[in-house]
């Protein structure tokens, strides 16, 4: 389940390029209040680790999930000549990613299942064993966390009225790379305190 799960969520060095081209342009920003300056950091940095990518030969997707995100951030603040609302479409989709989560927990199929099944080859084979089941909204709370500590923060400072751009990037620095490390890590944790639990008699369907 570790391995697996380490796989799905791209190891240290997918987490590294999805958050280092974000870290770069959140940063410019904050420090020049140059949205055009930003965005070249940020997309320069993400190619240059999309080049490396293919040179190799691996996976780029983490990378194009974060040369994405950063596009998005520059049009939304471009377009409405609004510095902050570059921040807008991170605070909403932390806020879809937690509710679609919480909702998968409720219903008794945990995002974070259909993580590993996707390595496995199998997206559902998890969902036969009620101890996977169990482990697995567990596992999903931990990155529910992250999402609603940055909407319960970032949302009131979008709201106050006025430029609020330089202190929703410090909280997104803040609460960006720190936060979910600190969530991998509590999932990392909660793996290692013992074997998978597993159902009588059930055949495991990913290895523990």
């Amino acid at each position: 389940m570790r391995a697996q799960l380490a796989k799905a969520l791209g190891g240290v060095r997918g987490m590294i390029e999805a958050a280092v081209p974000t870290i770069g342009f959140t940063l410019t920003y904050v420090l020049s209040k140059d949205v055009k300056l930003a965005a070249g950091v940020g997309v320069g940095v993400a190619v240059l680790l999309l080049v490396l990518r293919i040179a190799q030969r691996s996976n780029p997707q983490f990378v194009l999930n974060s040369l994405f995100g950063i596009g998005i951030a520059a049009f939304f603040a471009l377009q409405s000549g609004k510095a902050e609302n570059g921040f807008l479409p991170g605070i909403i989709l932390n806020a879809a990613y937690g509710a679609g989560m919480i909702l998968s927990i409720v219903v008794r199929w945990p995002v974070v299942g259909f993580l590993v099944g996707s390595v496995t080859g199998d997206p559902t084979a998890w969902r036969s064993d009620p101890g996977i089941v169990k482990l697995c909204s567990r596992l999903t709370w931990l990155l529910v966390l992250p999402c609603v500590l940055r909407v319960a923060v970032q949302l009131p400072i979008f709201l106050i009225d006025g430029d609020q751009s330089g202190l929703l990037g410090t909280a997104k620095i803040v609460m960006g790379w720190p936060i979910q490390v600190a969530a991998l890590a509590a999932m990392a944790w909660l793996l290692a305190r013992g074997r998978t639990p597993l159902a009588r008699g059930a055949a495991p369907p990913v290895s523990t």
